[in-house]
């Protein structure tokens, strides 16, 4: 492992997928080995684009395949959970694409496989590992803004009902929570920690699912406000406030190229901290260093990470 090329199987031939596999064809050291679809024509398609060796219409060969090191779980999130245990007791490593589960409890059994077969396991949260967010988190643990006391992070946009079928079907998680509400969720979870209270009301849509949650999370001295909605629009900015000063990532802040940061009401600097390619890239090469260095899990996204906003999503799940 050490010396060769890290081999990559794909399951689930999305736009995500599509997205990811383009980042992958940067990393010097990855191989797109194996894609799997349901639909064999589409697996195809998309191996031949991403110069993928091998293409299955079934996620179990691919699982079979010894030529695979790390399965990307790219499908509908209902489908996460099963699926990332599968990969792993077939001895893969597993990077699974966020939310890595629908339920805590689920959440937990994935953990429980990855200890158990001693394979590595890492939710996909991309945004924890772009230069931007890096960076920001080095400002403020150096104490650039003082104590953080507030935080405003929303993902919002105009989801189609035709064009978005699957953010608006329950059976998949559906959902502006489940989709992009666990974004303004992890900001908050990374600088500041499990909330005390957590405050949440959402608009529903006939089918139960929640068209828009907004979130008040609750700390010692400090206030997270979060926003998600698929029938509406924000500028997608993140702001986060401390007792010296504060830090804006640019639009949208879950990708952001760069940030600035203000002194007393006045912008004193601006950074540009493009990210390579889309942005996956970066969390592609944290599993490798990871896989390289015989680790079950990233100590920047750890185990208990994902863990922890799990319980953080499930409990504004039950109070919204």
């Amino acid at each position: 492992m050490k010396n060769h090329k890290i081999k990559w199987g794909i399951v689930g031939l999305g736009n995500i997928a599509h997205q990811f596999a383009a980042d992958l064809l940067l990393i010097e050291d990855a191989q797109l080995i194996a894609v799997a679809s349901r639909d064999l024509s589409k697996a195809k398609e998309f191996a031949e684009k991403y110069k993928a060796t091998k293409a299955y219409e079934s996620y179990d060969l691919l699982f079979n395949d010894p030529a695979v090191d790390i399965v990307y779980i790219a499908t509908p999130h209902n489908s996460h959970a099963e699926l990332s245990i599968k990969a792993l007791e077939n001895n893969k490593h597993v990077l699974c694409e966020k939310p890595m589960a629908l339920s805590y409890k689920d959440a937990e059994r994935m953990i429980e496989v990855s200890k158990k077969h001693n394979s590595f396991f890492m939710e996909a949260f991309w945004t924890r590992f772009i230069p931007s967010v890096q960076d920001v988190l080095q400002k403020i643990n150096d104490g650039n803004i003082g104590k953080v006391n507030y935080i405003k992070a929303d993902f919002a946009f105009y989801g189609s009902e035709t064009e978005h079928k699957r953010l608006f079907d329950k059976e998949l998680g559906g959902g502006a929570l489940f989709d992009i509400g666990v974004y303004p969720l992890f900001l908050s979870y990374l600088l500041l920690g499990k909330p005390k209270e957590i405050l949440a009301k959402a608009i529903k849509h006939a089918n139960d699912i929640d068209l828009q949650t907004s979130m008040i999370l609750q700390y010692e001295s400090a206030q997270a406000v979060l926003h998600a909605s698929i029938v509406s629009d924000s500028d997608m900015k993140a702001v986060i406030s401390g007792t010296l000063g504060r830090i804006e990532l640019n639009a949208p802040w879950f990708v952001a190229d760069g940030y600035s940061l203000f002194k007393n009401e006045e912008k004193e600097a601006v950074f540009t901290l493009p990210t390579l390619g889309k942005g996956y890239s970066h969390e592609i090469i944290e599993c490798h260093t990871c896989i390289r260095n015989n680790q079950i899990e990233s100590k920047l996204w750890s185990h208990q990470n994902s863990l922890d906003l799990s319980r953080i999503v499930e409990e504004v799940r039950i109070r919204s």
